[in-house]
């Protein structure tokens, strides 16, 4: 409702003077505030604040009359009454000044667009010069308690028991007096007229107020009782006059009434504030609510108060702020709801710990329209703040605080559209929560803690909004609660200079465009173009003034004002695009004045000051050049009969909810029409529903008759504010036709209705809605019915004590209050009526609620905090509790999907004593971790395991431990195996019967695995000498021994003795014998790099068991599937290709080389040749192999082509003819650029003679081929990794599969070459031949792309099949012999043979090397071809995290 902001601003009087200001009174519009010091009236204005006049009594006068005490103003502002302690009231009269009627006057700067404003109005918010002029003092010859002004009259009590009423001016008329002995006091109405009174003799009225709506006085008398003295006839005298007593109170202190309630508020020497009202029915005095400070809020200072000093309601009457003889300021809203405390936290603590004084206060008042509270500190206060000073005290400055409010604009305008947006409005600026409709959704992680969703956007649940229904205005969630800041709009200060204060606003259903009315006319401001639009003409802007509120509807602001220059009431309907000016508005007359304004649909609802409501319907045409609205009068209702004055209405609200029995859902298009009117009167919310009794006959005559309204019907007590909705959707029915109330102190209550299911007959004995109270943490401001969610504010407190010292004789009002901002906050409220169903045995209705809402993104949350809330409250009773509602809890939420995740997160988020309870109710958690395990939902099974771990002995955790470290190796969660491994670890240290201790040594991070290629070039197809050799070293410090897998072997090895780990070894070995016999190496390589499994060190033991290929034309296919690596296709234009000519060839191989396109272009994740290819290839299957010298090594060049680039890790054991030839830098890829093929000049390098070269189609055709049997990047790299491993670990089968795949004959080539050697089975030799002879086979039928490079390394083939057949002497194949053979095998540089070589020519030779770093980027592949591959191939991920 109403929140602090800022710090107080501290007004210094200009005059110096020895007393101290200790009283301050408003005057009716709250322009004017009057300041009492001892000898000294002061009048001062609100905007600017400034002293206006000030008249100081001389001696001889103060010695007659006394000090001055108190203050009021005359209704219409034309006289202040004053107080004085000899009991005399002086009058002074406030005389506007002549000529000079201005005190200050604005000055802009020359060229300031505010020079243009008409002068008439430039300065009428500056202070106007006022005199005061003392007439004849009244001498009433007692002390005077307490004044209240009437219309015309000033009511005066005194000490000597009697009321006097002084005509204002003084003369005429003279004076009545009333002795309180003669008003019969009883405890009601009824029982007065029998003439039961109590002895008042020697009794005074200490304070007293007047309530208009109540027509009467709400007195507190100097004993401590409370009274209410009413007038039997309009004229105030003493035999006309009643009296009730609240019973039973003996302490009362000080009285305020609230006129819009009707309420009277009482403050006690206890410190709390009783809020009476008055039974219509009996006339006693009803006790409604209580207003005070809870112990359990406020435990230190609950109860040391004191007596309650005074007692302020806002202008609007909607919150009321209250001070302690003690100190402190606090504020409630109506019927309780606590807003705001001085007494606690930052306000009455320094940063340091230390405890301050509350702040005393002398006098307080609200200003005009609620925005500021000016506060007197008490002398006190002031006394001890000049202690700390040196200045004298003679010529002390008096100084008066002004806190700053922003409240929301419901107080004064609770129309529909303010209902789903949060919109608060302080003196010069607008609060807002709607983002941008363009703004992303924010993801963020899971609420912070579980009673409390988010505090704004911190925790807030991330939405993905679902599909709206058409008629759907609301915004999506995401920009209701993306962030915790406001959009904060600055008031335009032309518009505000002429027309402070800002009266009402409304914001639009969609949260685009605001409006907003100060004392004269009325602006509007759009949040997508960021700009206000005001009134062209400042007369047609002056000559209205917003009477009944504003509201948009489709485009166009909505307005009930009161026209000056006509004297007449009208309802204006402005066009929010066109100018703002009255030649583009619709203008109807009215002919009483509009007192609230309410939009339904096409419908207007207005409340008059004659009691009546009137319905219009509105129509938007578009005749003319710009759209035109149209508005008709429907029907008018009178309400004087149930209405005793006009102002007792707070909103009225029309509305589809109904309550009689044709609520269905076979129907839910009825519900759209206008059915109720919904009045708040006095917070009783009363619903008027039209007359179905009768025959239905009219409606077919005239659809436009309108069915009158059945008498009204008392709803709900005690209530703030409504919300309703305009929208209906088949799928959340029960959210959207529910009336919501926010009802204080109470919380919130909700108007479910109530649908049978799968359109049963309704029980004839159910009723058809039913009230649910539920309570919330925060002050609601606005409901998202479809997203189940509350939105509020709330105020926070920042600390800057230690900013300033004491200031200019003052100690620094940064230093005593905290900075005060205002925070956005949300709730859910799901769970609360979900509860309240299933108390009252509604579960049907409950699970058709839930499952409406079960795609909301915190549902989960939602039946979280159901279990939480009531598994706390049942366990910890210390009553047996007859009913529990925990097991019904459980059993409802076994209908939904997430029910196993839900117990578990409540359990974990629960203490272990209240598990058994619990568990006792949803079912035994073994039970429940294997339900998880079934559902393969292994986090879950994860989280019970450690359930498991607290209630059951280690044996059964072990069991359960393992069965699901298997499923999460099957599965590929390294994560969740990562976790399982220290888990069994943790179990098998020891045995403990106790919970084990979380380990807190965790897993190293990846220095190896895939990743570490990524980030580093290392030649990893090295020549034949150096694998032959055995000298296979990458720098030391990445060689794979040392690797993670080291590091692992290493922990593991430290107790390896450990049975436990010989267990999870085993497992871990088990688990990789699976993958590899069913040929998922790519699983193996992720299962090796993020578990650190030695994966080299096992492949050597496995050598000749499970490391053998068996079939390798199912093994290639396995792998072409498994890495998503394209089956190799032959180009269309093989026969015809100008590659034959093998000068131009290596031009061309030259620049692709340079222009490094070719490596992006092997990232494209191609998966299979295009069909009319594969039909071409058939064809052309003999020219192939009959031209095999010349295009054999086509794909070799490629290759070698599309591996130079990036940086070059040179090894000083590599020949330059290999290291030119095979280098590859794994890591690198280039980006796709638009400049990199062309521009960066690499064409001009080729010879002179090449340089008018031009590609042709077929050429570019076979190019794309030649790119199209490439694989993804990442799938190259890993495949290069797992070679790298088969190697070292010497397992030549899969070396040679790899090399397939890749088409690498440099590793066909080490590999025959190494079979030579001794240590090689002769099975592996055989196994060998007998797979390439049966690839080649294949390859010959069903895969004619590979047919090229078979043909290529046909020469190691051939060799291979001599081997077995002659078995020659293996002396011969020794590692050293084998160097020369593998040189010989290749051409050399400087032949000048070497294009036209049948053998494999490389195509890279004449090339001169890149220096290091000139190709290729650091990142591993275009970004988008990450993502892709990521999708494609499932969810691996080769980083050790």
């Amino acid at each position: 409702m109403y929140f602090l902001t800022g710090w107080p601003r501290r007004l210094l009087c200009p005059l110096k003077s020895e007393e101290e200001p200790f009283h301050v009174q408003p005057s009716s519009q709250r322009f004017y505030f009057a300041v009492l010091s001892e000898t000294q009236l002061s009048v001062w204005f609100s905007r600017p604040s400034v002293l206006i006049v000030s008249y100081i009594e001389s001696a001889k006068a103060s010695s007659q009359f006394g000090f001055y005490q108190q203050a009021e103003w005359k209704q219409d502002d034309s006289m202040i009454a004053v107080a004085a302690a000899n009991g005399y009231i002086l009058l002074f009269d406030v005389v506007g000044g002549g000529e000079d009627k201005y005190l200050y006057e604005p000055v802009y700067p020359k060229g300031s667009p505010r020079v243009k404003v008409t002068p008439a109005y430039k300065e009428e918010q500056c202070a106007p010069a006022l005199s005061l002029e003392m007439k004849r003092p009244i001498d009433l010859e007692a002390p005077i308690t307490s004044m209240q002004s009437l219309q015309e009259d000033l009511l005066v009590s005194t000490a000597d028991g009697y009321l006097h009423i002084l005509h204002w001016d003084g003369v005429s008329n003279g004076r009545k007096a009333i002795s309180l002995c003669t008003v019969p006091f009883s405890l009601d109405l009824q029982s007065a007229r029998g003439g039961l009174c109590l002895d008042l003799k020697g009794m005074y009225i200490r304070d007293m107020t007047y309530c208009v709506t109540l027509d009467g006085f709400a007195v507190v008398l100097d004993d401590g009782r409370l009274g209410f003295i009413t007038p039997v006839a309009n004229r105030i005298t003493a035999d006309q006059l009643q009296g009730v007593w609240a019973a039973d109170v003996t302490d009362g202190t000080c009285v305020a009434v609230n006129n819009k309630y009707r309420l009277m508020t009482f403050g006690c020497a206890s410190g709390s504030v009783l809020v009476y009202s008055i039974d219509t029915t009996t006339g006693s005095m009803q006790l409604s609510h209580k207003l005070e400070l809870t112990p359990k809020h406020y435990p230190d200072v609950w109860n040391k108060t004191g007596a309650v000093k005074l007692i302020r309601w806002s202008p609007d009457y909607s919150v009321a702020m209250v001070t302690w003889e003690c100190g402190g300021l606090s504020l409630w809203s109506v019927f309780g709801a606590h807003l705001i405390c001085t007494l606690g936290e930052d306000f009455a603590y320094r940063s340091d710990g230390t405890k301050k004084d509350p702040i005393n206060i002398s006098s307080m008042c609200w200003g005009a329209e609620g925005y500021h509270l000016w506060v007197i500190t008490s002398r006190e206060e002031a006394e001890l703040v000049e202690n700390m000073e040196e200045a004298p005290p003679q010529t002390q400055q008096a100084s008066i605080l002004q806190f700053h409010f922003i409240k929301s604009a419901l107080t004064v305008n609770p129309c529909t559209n303010n209902q789903e947006q949060v919109l608060l409005h302080g003196e010069d600026r607008l609060y807002l929560t709607c983002g941008d409709p363009t703004q992303l959704p924010s993801s963020s992680s899971e609420s912070p803690h579980p009673h409390n969703l988010p505090h704004g956007g911190e925790g807030s649940p991330p939405h993905h909004p679902s599909t709206p229904s058409p008629n759907s205005t609301s915004q999506g969630l995401s920009t209701l609660l993306g962030h915790k800041h406001w959009h904060v709009v600055q008031i335009h200060s032309t518009y505000l200079e002429n027309n402070w204060p800002i009266r009402f606003a409304a914001i639009d259903t969609a949260g685009q465009c605001i409006a907003v009315a100060g004392r004269r006319g009325f602006a509007h401001y759009s949040m997508s173009t960021r700009k206000w639009k005001l009134f062209g003409n400042i007369t047609q802007e002056q000559n209205m003034t917003v009477t009944g509120g504003l509201v948009w509807w489709n485009g166009f602001v909505v307005v009930a004002c009161y026209n000056f220059i006509d004297q007449q009431e009208e309802l204006r309907l402005y066009l929010r695009s066109s100018n703002l000016d009255n030649t583009f508005s619709s203008i109807t007359k009215l002919h009483s004045d509009t007192l609230l304004l309410n939009v339904f649909r096409d419908m207007i609802i207005l409340f008059r000051a004659d009691c009546s409501i009137c319905l219009y319907s509105i129509e938007r045409r578009h005749d003319g050049p710009n759209p035109s609205a149209s508005v008709e009068l429907l029907q008018e209702v009178s309400m004087s009969h149930y209405i005793p004055h006009p102002a007792l209405v707070v909103s009225v609200t029309l509305t589809s909810v109904r309550t009689e029995t044709g609520i269905t859902l076979k129907a839910p298009q009825q519900a759209c029409m206008a059915d109720s009117i919904i009045l708040n009167l006095a917070g009783q919310l009363i619903m008027l529903q039209r007359d179905r009794s009768g025959p239905q006959l009219q409606e077919k005559e005239d659809q436009k008759k309108l069915l009158m309204f059945c008498p009204p019907v008392v709803l709900a007590q005690y209530v703030e504010n409504v919300w309703t909705t305009c929208r209906s959707s088949g799928k959340k029915r029960h959210l959207l036709e529910a009336l919501w109330l926010s009802c204080g102190e109470a919380g919130m209550k909700v108007w479910l209705p109530l649908f049978p299911r799968d359109h049963r007959k309704p029980h004839s004995f159910l009723s058809r809605r039913i009230m649910l109270p539920f309570h919330i943490n925060i002050y609601p401001l606005a409901v998202l019915f479809e997203d189940a969610l509350v939105l509020g504010a709330s105020n926070e407190t920042v600390l800057y004590d230690g900013l300033q010292g004491p200031r200019e004789g003052w100690e620094s009002l940064e230093g005593v209050f905290p900075y005060c901002t205002v925070e956005r906050t949300s709730q859910i409220y799901l769970h609360h009526i979900l509860r309240q169903l299933l108390v009252r045995n509604l579960g049907e209705q409950a699970l058709l609620l839930a499952q409406s809402c079960a795609a909301l993104p915190y549902f989960p949350h939602v039946m979280e905090l159901m279990v939480h809330v009531v598994l706390e409250e049942e366990a910890t009773s210390r009553e047996p509790i007859p009913d529990p509602l925990l097991p019904t809890v459980a059993k409802f939420i076994t209908e939904f999907p997430l029910f196993l995740q839900t117990i578990v997160h409540c359990a974990r988020k629960t203490e272990f004593a209240l598990w058994n309870y619990l568990f006792a109710a949803v079912g035994n958690p073994k039970d429940l971790f294997e339900e998880c395990l079934m559902a393969q939902d292994l986090d879950t099974a994860a989280s019970y395991l450690i359930i498991l771990q607290n209630m059951e002995v280690p044996a059964v955790s072990r069991q359960h431990a393992t069965l699901l470290f298997n499923t999460a190796l099957e599965q590929g969660k390294w994560d969740l195996c990562r976790h399982m491994i220290r888990f069994l670890k943790a179990i098998g240290s020891g045995e403990m019967e106790t919970p084990p201790p979380t380990p807190t040594t965790q897993e190293p991070s990846s220095t190896g695995g895939f990743e570490f290629f990524r980030n580093r070039s290392v030649s990893l197809s090295q020549s034949a000498d150096s694998i032959a050799s055995g000298k296979f070293n990458l720098q030391k410090t990445f060689s794979m021994p040392s690797g993670p897998s080291a590091k692992g072997s290493e922990r593991w090895s430290k107790d390896s003795d450990c049975a436990e780990n010989m267990y999870i070894d085993m497992m871990l070995r088990r688990h990789a014998r699976h993958l590899l016999e069913h040929v998922r190496l790519k699983e193996l390589g992720c299962f090796s790099a993020q578990l650190g499994f030695e994966l080299i060190g096992w492949l050597c033991r496995e050598r000749t068991r499970v490391a053998r290929v068996d079939d390798f034309v199912m093994a290639l296919k396995c792998l072409h599937k498994d890495f998503l690596w394209p089956f190799p296709v032959i180009p269309a234009c093989s026969i015809s290709s100008p590659f034959k000519n093998g000068h131009r060839r290596t031009v061309l191989s030259q620049r692709l080389l340079k222009s490094q396109s070719i490596d992006s272009l092997l990232n494209s994740d191609m998966d299979t040749a295009p069909p009319q290819v594969a039909a071409h290839n058939s064809n052309h299957n003999h020219t192939w192999l009959d031209g095999l010298g010349t295009l054999g090594p086509e794909p070799k060049e490629m290759d070698t082509a599309s591996s130079h680039g990036g940086p070059q890790t040179q090894e000083a054991f590599l020949s330059p003819l290999t290291n030119k030839m095979e280098e590859c830098s794994i890591g690198s890829a280039t980006d796709l650029t638009e400049t990199s093929s062309m521009v960066d000049g690499d064409w001009t390098m080729v010879d002179e003679n090449f340089s008018t070269l031009s590609l042709t189609h077929s050429e570019l055709e076979h190019f794309s081929m030649e790119l199209a049997n490439k694989g993804p990047h990442k799938s190259q790299v890993q495949l290069r990794y797992l070679l790298h491993v088969f190697m070292e670990a010497g397992c030549l089968e899969w070396c040679v599969m790899i090399g397939l795949i890749l088409r690498e004959a440099t590793v066909i080539m080490q590999v025959v070459n190494f079979l030579d050697s001794p240590e090689v089975p002769p099975e592996t030799v055989q196994s060998v031949r007998s797979g390439l002879l049966g690839v080649d086979a294949w390859a010959s039928t069903d895969c004619l792309g590979y047919k090229p490079f078979l043909n290529m390394i046909r020469p190691q083939l051939q060799k291979l099949i001599e081997t077995s057949v002659d078995q020659i002497q293996p002396e011969a194949f020794l590692p050293g012999a084998s160097n020369p053979n593998s040189k010989l095998a290749e051409p050399q540089p400087g032949d000048p043979r070497v294009e036209d070589s049948r053998g494999p020519a490389p195509l890279g030779l004449a090339l001169p090397l890149e220096p290091p770093g000139g190709l290729g980027t650091e990142d591993g592949g275009a970004p988008e071809e990450q993502e892709e591959q990521a999708v494609d191939e499932g969810a691996y991920d080769c980083t050790l995290s």
